[in-house]
């Protein structure tokens, strides 16, 4: 029997902007009808009454990954908001985003020596590098990856990638970190909206009703500082990083499609390559035309820059490749947690007012965003259990209608006969 491999879905991704652009997503199996027994029988429970072992196992399995995605939840959260914390500290003493942007991508270049360390672990089939490399170069085509595909594919998406990055960091200079962060989640609305007119993606109203939520919220978020230059300048930036990351995502799926594991970790890797080649040039120009400047090597806080890269990359991995154990939804949910964190953070270290105006607008981004975590049977399931909840109650009422029927109704105290048969 042959295996099926979770592929990397950038479209569905709900992702930080500093640090991934794809997402993993799995696949489901379809569930079997039940057969004749198991129709009678109570839901876990076999013909006599006990618990099915095949249904005990299925909820050891679904208890592992809910355990599992509570971890990467947990870790996408602190990775996510460290990072972002981070690099606000950083800019205290080291005033370069576009530097710090170059600096954290080139550490992508990780990815697939990681992914084969991993897969040399745990693989039963033993394959070389340079075999592992070839396999996952079929997923640019037959030729594998030339240097055409080079430029026509793995290029642009260094270009969005680095401009995602540099937007986001450039926004962090102008406002706080809440702001931000809460502002970039609008990025899954703005995947919606660009999928439904470019990919033709199915339409749901209740996806159109996040968007509006998500364009709502960013409106009273602006509206929340009085329309100050800094203010409108740093929402700006964080809306186009949002943007450009939608762009991005839409992009690969239209002209790459979806990618396993190991192709996912070689794309990855190709960016921060390219991020060496052809990115590295920028930052030099702009250090001797002194638009980022620093007096001297010393100056500059080392261990901020690797923190900062190490939490993208923690990040990264685990939300490129968490699907392997929990569900896609629950690592979006980490992404979405980690605005209150921040909140919390700047509460204490800056001046950030939490007037009525933000805090609602930072409520309706969030609902839209979790609104869009919905699946597209969403109202199929909702109708389901509306109905299963009405048979359960018919039932329920009839037991209860049976149980007076057959108790003592005549005034001698005689108990009538049951002729249920």
């Amino acid at each position: 029997m042959k295996k099926h491999s979770a592929r990397v879905a950038p479209l569905s991704a709900c992702n930080s902007p500093v640090l991934t652009l794809t997402k993993v997503e799995g696949e489901e199996r379809p569930r079997d009808p039940p057969g004749p027994a198991e129709a009678q029988a109570p839901v876990g429970t076999d013909t006599g009454g006990r618990p099915s072992p095949r249904c005990w196992r299925c909820s050891q399995a679904q208890l592992k990954k809910i355990f599992w995605g509570v971890a990467v939840v947990l870790c996408v959260c602190s990775s996510w908001a460290g990072a972002t914390q981070l690099a606000k500290l950083t800019f205290r003493k080291f005033d370069a985003p576009f530097t710090l942007t170059w600096f954290a991508t080139n550490w992508n270049f990780l990815f697939f020596p990681l992914y084969y360390a991993g897969h040399a672990c745990k693989s039963a089939e033993k394959q070389s590098v340079k075999q592992r490399y070839r396999e996952c170069c079929r997923f640019f085509g037959d030729n594998g990856l030339t240097l055409k595909v080079f430029f026509t594919k793995a290029a642009p998406f260094g270009v969005l990638w680095t401009l995602t990055n540099y937007l986001y960091l450039h926004a962090i200079k102008k406002i706080n970190t809440t702001d931000v962060s809460v502002l970039f989640c609008c990025n899954k609305a703005f995947v919606f909206l660009l999928s439904w007119i470019v990919l033709r993606d199915r339409f749901m109203g209740v996806r159109i009703v996040a968007a509006i939520l998500a364009i709502a919220g960013i409106v009273m978020m602006t509206y929340a500082d009085g329309f100050h230059s800094h203010s409108v300048i740093g929402i700006a930036l964080v809306v186009g990083s949002a943007s450009v990351s939608a762009l991005y995502k839409v992009l690969f799926k239209l002209l790459l499609g979806s990618a396993k594991f190991g192709e996912a970790a070689l794309f990855l890797s190709i960016l921060g390559v390219f991020n060496i080649l052809f990115i590295t040039c920028i930052p030099v120009i702009l250090y001797f035309t002194k638009v980022e400047y620093w007096s001297s090597f010393d100056d500059i806080p080392w261990g901020n820059l690797c923190g900062f890269s190490v939490l993208l990359l923690t990040f990264n991995i685990v939300l490129n490749f968490g699907i392997a154990v929990t569900y896609p939804t629950l690592m979006s949910l980490g992404i979405v947690l980690s605005v209150p964190v921040n909140a919390v953070v700047d509460r204490y270290t800056s001046k950030i007012v939490f007037n009525g105006v933000r805090v609602i607008a930072m409520v309706i981004i969030g609902l839209g965003f979790l609104l869009l975590l919905l699946p597209e049977e969403w109202d199929v399931w909702l109708m389901k259990l509306l109905t299963r909840l009405k048979v359960r109650k018919k039932e329920e009422a009839a037991e209860g209608g049976a149980d007076l029927g057959s108790g003592p109704q005549n005034k001698g105290g005689r108990a009538r006969p049951s002729f249920a048969r």
